[in-house]
């Protein structure tokens, strides 16, 4: 083996990507000193994406002050590229569920205004390109608390503007939309929302009737929020001229993914490639002999969208084979036959769940089974 990438993505609650890279790096140096190890860290715009593109980037983390899904003050993490051109970020940062206690979980109240806040700190920090992951948020409020951070303006049917922030509660008072006042670098900027669901706004598939319940509604508000929904959505149709009521991926987020789709004209994109274009990970794969991937579960939704999938299909695009290293490997028909060269548990036997997340564990398995591997390919000539 002359050369081979290793890019993974976190397993997460126990390592992170670039960590799991190291360890691999190191392996395959103890056994093949002259390979050339090429370390991509990556995540799918899901939890630890921000870190993992920051450093592709060789970009820095920044600190900023937003307001949570209640209103509350809280610091968000997001990354900048090194020529300041480009941020990525997490809405799960600004107006995550992890961020609300079991008993505030109600998306009646919750506003993704924060996220809006976080998006306006980048561009005026002087960048033109946003990256977006949306994934884990805590709100149904369509995207109106973002957009109203942003300078964007909500009316009722009397022409009186809607107080308040933007929050689900609002959206069935929406008669009109203004979007005159929107902060101007906005307008200019290019913006790709990592976006892994194909949910319209509203319906039956849409966001309140599907991700509601987890986000904490129960079936009267569900209703609610519905009514809200397809209110705000002719209303947002009528000021951009964006139907968004059955857009797939429209709903991802409580409806944020349509708002940024219509009112910002942002991309919406599977996370994992929006991610290997913004690394640039076909350029930097070229001539290699193996790619090692891989996450702390795999098993079949692995196929859907998640980072191994991404790396293999990249893989196979330019004929390298592709091994995966979960924690956990659950197989499967669809599994198997995906193309994957090999796919291994990292794990050698049984063990407590609390051993399995322990870090310096997992880093010893990962270390373990990745020389084996190398080892195996030496054997028979590779």
């Amino acid at each position: 083996m002359k050369k081979i990438v290793i890019a993974s993505d976190s397993y997460k609650g126990s390592v992170s990507s670039t960590r799991f890279a190291d360890v691999c790096r190191n392996a395959i140096l103890k056994e093949s000193p002259g390979c050339e190890v090429i370390c991509i860290p990556l995540g799918d715009g899901g939890e630890g994406t921000v870190e993992a593109l920051a450093e592709a980037w060789h970009g820095q983390l920044q600190n900023v002050s937003v307001c949570d899904p209640l209103m509350r003050p809280v610091k968000a993490i997001y990354g900048i590229s090194a020529d300041g051109s480009a941020a990525i970020m997490e809405m799960a940062q600004a107006s995550g569920l992890t961020l609300l206690g079991e008993n505030e979980r109600d998306p009646l109240s919750t506003t993704s205004y924060g996220t809006g806040e976080m998006i306006r700190d980048a561009l005026h920090k002087g960048c033109r390109k946003i990256l977006l992951g949306i994934g884990g948020s805590a709100t149904n409020d369509g995207g109106m608390g973002m957009l109203s951070a942003l300078g964007a303006e909500f009316f009722d049917i009397n022409g009186n503007i809607i107080s308040g922030k933007g929050c689900g509660r609002d959206l069935a008072a929406v008669s009109s939309i203004s979007l005159s006042g929107l902060d101007p670098l906005i307008l200019g900027a290019d913006i790709t929302v990592a976006c892994d669901v194909d949910n319209p706004f509203c319906g039956s598939c849409g966001a309140s009737r599907v991700f509601g319940r987890q986000k904490g509604a129960d079936d009267a508000t569900i209703e609610i929020l519905e009514a809200g929904m397809q209110i705000y959505a002719k209303a947002l149709a009528e000021a951009t001229g964006v139907d968004v009521s059955v857009m797939p991926g429209a709903g991802a987020a409580g409806g944020v993914g349509g708002a940024l789709a219509a009112a910002l004209g942002a991309r919406l994109r599977p996370g994992i490639d929006m991610v290997l274009d913004a690394v640039g990970f076909d350029r930097r794969i070229e001539g290699a002999d193996l790619i090692i991937t891989g996450e702390g579960r795999i098993d079949s939704q692995t196929m859907r969208g998640k980072t191994p999938f991404g790396v293999l299909s990249a893989g196979r695009r330019h004929g390298i084979p592709v091994v995966a290293l979960g924690g956990s490997v659950e197989f499967s028909d669809s599994l198997n036959n995906a193309g994957f060269a090999a796919i291994f548990s990292i794990l050698s036997s049984p063990v407590e769940i609390s051993d399995a997340l322990d870090p310096d564990t997992t880093c010893r398995n990962i270390e373990n089974t990745v020389r084996q591997i190398i080892r195996l390919l030496r054997e028979f000539g590779h």
